[in-house]
């Protein structure tokens, strides 16, 4: 699994955020699990929370699919937000509260 710092994490996210250049993971549940993919939560609403978040807001774990991937959870404000990184992609797989 590759270690993704909290820092450079969250630079990353940011500017896939910024860019728009983000996909969704499909879930059985997105519509609960993913108010970003539904268009409930705006990307700066999202960015807000991640640039606000700090290093104890934040966890990693393998991917369920593929433990070779981090996936990177900010919990932050009652909000949970799940994503990944696949060079050159960032994938979101949950953002709710």
């Amino acid at each position: 699994m590759k270690e993704d710092g909290f820092k450079e994490a969250k630079r990353k996210v940011l500017a896939a955020l910024a860019s728009g250049s983000y996909l969704h993971e499909a879930r059985n549940e997105i519509d609960a699990q993913n108010k970003l993919a539904t268009g409930e939560v705006s990307t700066s609403d999202v960015a807000a929370l991640i640039k606000s978040s700090t290093g104890n807001d934040h966890s990693r774990s393998p991917h369920h699919a593929d433990p070779s991937i981090t996936v990177h959870v900010i919990s932050r404000k009652g909000w949970y937000i799940k994503f990944y990184f696949v060079d050159p992609d960032t994938w979101f797989i949950s953002v709710h509260q």
